[in-house]
């Protein structure tokens, strides 16, 4: 657990809570909410466990219980008054927030209540267009900040993709649409897969034929699937991978992979701003999200 971060400055705690630091000052000196630490060189910073606090007193806050009542409640009963409130309440930015508590606490029983309760008002698209994307957006301006720590993000993204999995797997009858197939995978070393599972399930639901081949995959391996008859078309998605001084050679082994073939590559991914200027012989479509890449499917 040397991994976890061990202190945040009260500028994290801003980013994460999205609380101005001015306020959460006025919390401490007023409120006696937070007692903060200092280094040696007398620098403030805040505990993963002043972190949790202050997104529980921002859950409450938001649900209109008074900053002042807040303040006279011990810790634990502000935890429990937040537990019970994340078990009830699931919609957009709250919902948002209650999943922020639940991944700095490693928490698979909150998150499991917050996913509960947003199908009750939700069905699966809604949640996550309306919830996981703005949430995984935020998450990934954390990381960006260094606020936030792998073992968070891979924590909370696996149990989305978890949702995802169980949703594609109960479509998997659905299928009714047998002239296309859609291959989907990840360049090497790629780990970042939720894009690629939710493209897999909106494929599924609209009744294709999908083949997952999910991460780290060499597209060498892609040359099996040019002998069939069918249409084929390869999804990809570049977060990370190729690193921007590969990335040009890569879509190079792309394009000579399917020339003088009637295969095609639908690419998306933050990396394909580094080849938007590269002309293609073979069939290379990019696109610059999830989103506009269904609208052509």
């Amino acid at each position: 657990m040397n991994s976890i971060k061990q202190d945040f400055t009260i500028k994290d705690l801003e980013n994460i809570s999205g609380i101005k630091a001015h306020t959460i000052r006025i919390w401490e000196k007023r409120y006696n909410l937070f007692e903060p630490q200092r280094t040696e060189t007398n620098i403030r910073f805040y505990t993963p466990t002043d972190l949790t606090k202050l997104l529980n007193v921002v859950l409450l806050s938001n649900n209109n219980f008074k900053i002042s009542k807040i303040a006279l409640m011990s810790d634990e009963e502000i935890t429990l008054q937040s537990r019970e409130l994340t078990f009830n309440i699931a919609v957009n930015d709250e919902a948002i927030n209650a999943l922020k508590i639940a991944m700095f606490q490693f928490d698979k029983i909150q998150f499991n209540a917050i996913y509960n309760n947003l199908l009750l008002k939700k069905n699966f698209r809604e949640i996550f267009y309306d919830v996981f994307i703005p949430f995984l957006d935020h998450i990934g301006l954390l990381w960006q900040t260094e606020t936030l720590l792998i073992a968070h993000e891979h924590f909370i993204t696996n149990l989305i993709a978890q949702k995802i999995q169980i949703n594609t797997e109960q479509l998997q009858y659905n299928i009714h649409k047998s002239d296309k197939t859609y291959v989907l995978f990840l360049p090497e070393n790629e780990i970042h897969e939720l894009a690629l599972l939710y493209l897999n399930y909106e494929l599924v639901l609209r009744g294709f034929h999908t083949i997952y081949l999910g991460q780290s995959l060499p597209l060498e391996n892609l040359k099996h699937f040019l002998e069939s008859d069918k249409k084929i078309y390869f999804i990809t998605s570049l977060t990370i991978q190729p690193y921007d001084d590969k990335i040009e050679d890569y879509f190079k082994e792309m394009n000579d992979l399917i020339k003088g073939t009637q295969k095609e590559f639908l690419v998306t991914g933050r990396k394909i701003e580094k080849v938007k200027h590269l002309k293609f012989e073979g069939n290379i479509q990019l696109f610059e999200s999830i989103s506009e890449l269904l609208k052509i499917i």
